[in-house]
């Protein structure tokens, strides 16, 4: 049976000019194209590609300015700024229209969905993504279904939102529950990827107690409906379990330097016992189980008001604001396009690996060398796209976070043994696409 082709019928693609339809082309480290994301694997195979995962997260509402109230009289050249990120999907987006005169935004659903694949009863999974509705999740979820598996999404909204799975909902194969899940979840499903948590210090620290009751309850819960299913189970964990490392990188072997009474140990902490929790329902009840810790990642449809470095930094450059470093900027990170992880997760899932798996990108950047790189892309995309900048904006130090760890870098051996994954985006490649995207959302009144 020949491979389900994601390619759109002529009759369906858009009148464009040429200019509207120039490609946004993307190199790997090797500096080759990237055409598509994922890859067969493990005998899943989740390779889509580039441009109509692109077209989701891009333009998730393909929101368009309405002049002098006429709902037809809609910008061109806004159209084809459009028409550069949907590439000839735009037949399966909404396009949404935002009224200048009254602040208000007319939302519209799906005309269609975007193609999935066919595929057999006995291929297609039942998966269950709690935390679905955020950034890692939204991702995950696009993946999944242009995969023609059948999804079904649990969260609570905290920090998700309704919006990055919206073009989903009404589909056959997807299903959203608003459901917290302290509190127990009954469905049959075949996997689980457990991702509900708040990740961000601004999030995790608002309410610790709440995060380390999610973190243990919440995973007591999905490992117990695993167990009762006897579903694969993903638990998300994070590069946090090992605090503020005396081990550089940091090997999943290593235990970690974490302070159990700090400002960030409700999530550290919480982390921890979930992945005690993840490994006790696996010796004890046989529970098949997978452990991601997720180091630093970025891109599109994250939170520019989480207090995450990379989004910060956009934010600030994009607005001519002065960009905050705190500390003197010696700390170190290591940044992964959020691409490069959900490829990650979702060879752990179908691979054999029931150890912990770094999934990162060992690039290391301190954070003032990262904020400078931020400013190039900022200027560097503002340039090409003729605004003029009235001045350059300078980096501005602050004191330092309680624990705020100095070092982190993944070892990425196991995941390259194991799962046989390694990034594949450049640090720069995915920053240019997230500022077109935070410069998009400015642009369309939503940030």
């Amino acid at each position: 049976m020949s491979r389900p082709s994601f390619s759109l019928p002529p009759s369906d693609l858009p009148n464009m000019t040429a200019s509207s339809v120039d490609a946004i082309r993307t190199l790997d480290k090797n500096g080759k194209e990237i055409t598509s994301v994922g890859f067969e694997r493990f005998g899943f195979d989740c390779e889509v590609p580039l441009d109509v995962v692109r077209a989701l997260y891009l333009r998730p509402h393909y929101v368009m300015t309405a002049s002098s109230g006429n709902d037809e009289a809609l910008d061109t050249k806004e159209a084809d700024a459009h028409a550069r990120f949907t590439q000839g999907h735009a037949a399966y987006q909404s396009k949404s229209i935002f009224h200048p005169e009254t602040q208000s935004i007319s939302y519209t659903t799906l005309s269609r969905f975007p193609p999935v694949k066919l595929l057999a009863p006995s291929a297609r999974k039942r998966v269950l993504v709690t935390g679905g509705a955020g950034f890692v999740g939204s991702h995950l979820v696009d993946r999944l279904m242009l995969l023609g598996h059948e999804v079904t999404v649990l969260d609570n909204f905290f920090t998700g939102s309704k919006t990055s799975v919206s073009h989903w909902v009404g589909h056959p194969n997807f299903e959203l529950v608003r459901h917290d899940v302290v509190e127990p979840f009954m469905i049959e499903c075949d996997q689980i990827y457990h991702l509900a948590c708040p990740a961000s210090p601004v999030h995790y620290q608002f309410n610790a107690v709440k995060t380390i009751k999610t973190s243990f309850q919440g995973t007591l819960n999905m490992l117990g409906l695993a167990k009762r299913t006897k579903a694969r189970f993903l638990l998300t964990s994070t590069s946090e379990v090992y605090g503020d490392p005396e081990v550089h990188p940091q090997p999943e072997d290593y235990w970690g330097h974490v302070n159990p009474i700090g400002p960030r140990a409700c999530y550290d902490e919480g982390k921890r016992v979930a992945e005690t929790l993840t490994y006790g329902f696996h010796n004890q009840d046989n529970v098949n189980v997978r452990v991601a810790r997720i180091f630093n990642t970025y891109g599109p449809r994250m939170n520019p008001y989480d207090g995450r470095v990379v989004s910060n930094f956009i934010v600030q450059a994009l607005r001519g604001q002065d960009l905050t470093v705190y500390g003197d900027g010696s700390q170190t990170r290591s940044f992964q396009y959020i691409h490069d992880l959900v490829d990650g997760l979702i060879a752990l899932m179908n691979s054999d690996e029931t150890r912990p798996v770094n999934i990162g990108n060992g690039d290391e950047f301190t954070i003032l060398e990262f904020a400078t790189l931020v400013r190039d892309i900022v200027e560097k995309v503002q340039k090409e796209d003729g605004v003029k900048l009235e001045r350059r904006v300078q980096i501005i130090h602050e004191g330092l976070p309680q624990d705020d760890p100095q070092k982190r870098r993944p070892d990425t051996t196991r995941a390259k043994a194991s799962l046989d994954w390694q990034p594949r985006w450049t640090v720069r490649m995915g920053l240019e696409e997230m500022v077109r995207y935070y410069k998009a959302k400015m642009a369309e009144g939503s940030l």
